[in-house]
């Protein structure tokens, strides 16, 4: 899979823009993706030194339509650590 390929969006919320102080950011990442994959797209995307990668699959949420209940593909998101003096200058200022 072509680095590019593995991120999907960030990830951006309340907790996630807590994580940033301790230089951790959260990308959603494309669900067949492991760690060194996840690691290699960030680096090669962003020129910064990943120290860690955690990734957490999210399962789907069951919503109720008339009387069907639907649920949602589930997902993958990483929580990303960099080495320190290291920032991805896209999340600033959100």
């Amino acid at each position: 899979m072509h680095p590019y390929e593995v991120l999907r969006r960030p990830i951006i919320s309340e907790k996630a823009t807590l994580l940033q102080e301790g230089n951790k950011y959260v990308f959603e990442v494309a669900r067949e993706t492991n760690k060194a994959q996840i690691k290699q797209a960030i680096e090669l995307a962003f020129k910064v030194k990943v120290s860690k990668v955690n990734v957490i699959t999210t399962p789907g949420k069951t919503k109720r339509m008339g009387r069907r209940e639907v649920t949602s593909s589930p997902w993958k998101k990483a929580v990303v650590t960099l080495g320190p003096g290291d920032k991805i200058s896209f999340f600033e200022g959100v």
